[in-house]
């Protein structure tokens, strides 16, 4: 029978634009204040790539500092999949566009939409690849340029969402280290709530889709936010249960950034401390696929998380979806 690889994350990067969008700035935009979307969601500000920058630049950076910490030459990349539901065009994909940026001429490329869960369903697509030995290195990245899709007049979403890009070189690491459950999952029924209505073969655009803002994120916030603590909890709890592992086990839980009261949700069902939970919203807002790349990007540069300790990975998304990963983290500090 043939052994299957223990496959991990060897190397993360991240890249998030310049621009930065306070909530001072927004209440000259719409009719908002920075107490009532600190209250309600626990952002101060998120970024706003500029009129020259698509998904593909983003990602090209995030994914430069991803390879440069893993040591892993562009050349050596075997897969790059990216998660977004901002690519730069229809087609070809993003991370056609990204291989070529890199370099990386041998690698396979494709893209995958599952929304704000994206990145978990990306790492569990490509590590299926290096553990059966198909493929030895795969990038993935989760990349967002959602200020692109947003409607600045609508000050239910437009407060929310912000851009930037977070990336992980996948490869093989020592047995019993690494990956050691995944659980994805989707509910077709809610797509309706969480949508980009237009720009698709349903509603191909046209002056009157324009006319009518259908080419904006369309939201039903109150049912996605019932939607979002039950999937955070149960995901999170079946991924440890197929680990093998409790919830005393967890030494950090990286969760999709899309609410501070949705993370506070799900850290108070599993019981963790709050330093035990990776949070950045305050600082980026809700960044879709990039969320989660991201902050763990930073956990690893803070030197957080070190060599062994149990993560989980969470999330959930439009589609609806949602994904967890427990790893066991396998870099060690450099001397």
């Amino acid at each position: 029978m043939h052994k299957l690889n223990s496959v991990g994350i060897l190397g993360t990067g991240a890249y998030v634009p310049e621009k930065v969008l306070t909530n001072q700035d927004l209440e000259k935009m719409v009719d908002t204040t920075d107490e009532w979307i600190v209250t309600r969601t626990g952002i101060r500000e998120r970024r706003i790539s500029g009129a020259d920058e698509a998904s593909s630049d983003l990602a090209f950076h995030a994914s430069q500092r991803a390879l440069e910490k893993a040591g892993i030459a562009p050349e050596d990349l075997d897969l790059i999949v990216i998660a977004t539901v901002t690519p730069d065009m229809t087609f070809p994909s993003t991370a056609n566009i990204l291989q070529d940026k890199l370099g990386a001429k041998k690698a396979a490329a494709f893209d995958l939409a599952a929304a704000c869960s994206g990145f978990l369903y990306g790492i569990a697509t490509a590590s299926q690849f290096i553990q059966n030995g198909l493929y030895r290195y795969a990038l993935v990245i989760g990349v967002e340029c959602l200020s692109k899709i947003v409607d600045w007049k609508d000050r239910n979403t437009c407060v929310l969402f912000g851009d930037g890009a977070g990336a992980a070189v996948l490869g093989p690491v020592e047995e019993g280290y690494g990956f050691l459950s995944f659980d994805l999952g989707s509910d077709g029924k809610g797509g309706e709530l969480l949508k980009l209505p237009a720009g698709g073969s349903r509603l191909p655009a046209t002056v009157d889709t324009i006319a009518s803002g259908l080419h904006y994120i369309s939201m039903s916030g109150g049912d996605v936010f019932k939607f979002a603590v039950r999937a955070m909890g149960n995901s999170a709890e079946a991924a440890l249960e197929k680990a093998g592992m409790t919830k005393k086990d967890i030494d950090f839980m990286v969760p999709h950034q899309a609410n501070i009261r949705i993370i506070d949700a799900a850290v108070k069902r599993l019981g963790l401390p709050k330093e035990k939970v990776i949070v950045n919203i305050d600082r980026y807002g809700n960044m879709s696929a990039a969320s989660i790349p991201v902050a763990l990007d930073e956990a690893v540069n803070k030197g957080s998380i070190r060599y062994g300790d149990n993560l989980v990975l969470v999330g959930f998304g439009g589609g609806l979806t949602w994904g967890a990963t427990v790893l066991k983290w396998s870099l060690k500090e450099k001397e």
